[in-house]
């Protein structure tokens, strides 16, 4: 009986042994097509980002990827036409003429033609005036951070303007270009151990200890406004964030704040979007809405289309911020090399710095 048991467990292991693995296919995930694309009144060269993401189930998700190769155009209603052309480093980003600018009582479509044949348009944006921004308060923000000794702090960029009492106005901030003053430390710079220098002994260089860095920094929010509570007033809103990295406010800071005018259309869009940025996370948070594009596919209308075409009017308003500004500082980041070293930035100062 015990042999017969033995037989049993050695066809057991044998059997298990010669199993072959079962091959599993999983169907990739739908590409969702994103468009980026906020074109406003302040003559530039303006973008236009296509990109693709993948739905769960891909074993792609999460990887972003640029459309390459469409054929994308703004068109008014008076029917002009502006094309756009794909840069040649920045992959799946589409850029106007210099000399583009969007025009107040104007509207616009965005249409995009895919290299697979896909013909996507927009709904017509309505680009409504703007008002200049007054002025523009700071405000330092500590945020206390669980577990860490110090606590994360930024600068609350604060817009006061004058509502126009004559329309219901819809408004969006975004921070424009950005210019500091980067101190570093070239006195302190050791290279990596070598045959040359094998106990990493420092070798200072002779420059360079201050440089302008020129760098674009995301508001790290949605700021958005309506006109309901302020029509007709000079109010004052929190038009965006920079958070203080250690390297930003230690001399001075330079920033353009943008004010932009959107469609009622845009700002129910932002506003929902806002909200899925701020959920807590608690059990009585709303649950995720299916945020709708005003992108669609005009063969298949029920294609997922993710992000906005924006066409507004803008104004901008350019401030200085100095270290003396502040109520409060990150400790100051050490980089130990030639401020030069550093991505972005130069010796010298812009042309039209002016603090």
């Amino acid at each position: 009986m015990k042999k017969l048991k033995k037989y049993l467990i050695l066809l057991l292991l044998l059997s298990g042994a010669c199993v072959d693995p079962y091959e599993v296919e999983v169907e990739g995930g739908e590409q969702l097509l994103t468009v980026e694309a906020t074109l406003t009144s302040e003559p530039g060269r303006q973008r236009v980002r296509l990109t693709r993401s993948d739905r769960y189930g891909s074993v792609f998700e999460g990887l972003i990827r640029p459309v390459r190769g469409a054929t994308v155009i703004v068109r008014d209603d008076l029917g002009e036409v502006a094309f756009l052309e794909e840069d040649d480093e920045e992959r799946g980003s589409y850029f106007t003429k210099s000399d583009f600018a969007t025009q107040v009582g104007r509207s616009y479509t965005l249409q995009i033609q895919t290299v697979d044949g896909k013909i996507y348009s927009s709904l017509p944006e309505r680009v409504s005036a703007v008002p200049e921004i007054n002025s523009v308060q700071l405000e330092t923000v500590r945020i206390p951070v669980e577990g860490e000794e110090n606590d994360r702090s930024g600068i609350q960029l604060i817009a006061e303007l004058s509502d126009p009492a004559e329309e219901n106005n819809f408004y969006l901030w975004r921070n424009g270009p950005s210019v500091y003053v980067l101190e570093t430390r070239p006195d302190l710079f050791t290279p990596r151990p070598s045959d040359s220098n094998p106990s990493r002994d420092p070798q200072p260089k002779d420059c360079c200890i201050t440089c302008y860095r020129s760098e674009i920094v995301g508001n790290q929010g949605v700021f958005i406004a309506n006109d309901d509570n302020f029509n007709g007033l000079t109010t004052r809103i929190p038009a965006g964030f920079i958070e203080d990295d250690g390297l930003r406010f230690v001399n001075t800071y330079r920033v353009d704040l943008r004010q932009i005018s959107i469609s009622p259309e845009a700002f129910r869009f932002l506003r929902l979007v806002k909200q899925q940025t701020e959920i807590s996370g608690s059990v009585f948070d709303p649950p995720p809405a299916n945020i709708r594009s005003n992108m669609i596919n005009l063969e298949d209308p029920d294609e997922v289309v993710l992000g906005y075409f924006i066409a507004g009017a803008e104004t901008v308003r350019r401030i200085y911020i100095s270290t003396a500004d502040l109520d409060f500082t990150q400790p100051k980041t050490i980089i130990p090399d030639d401020c030069r070293e550093v991505e972005g930035a130069q010796v010298d100062p812009p042309a039209d710095w002016n603090p």
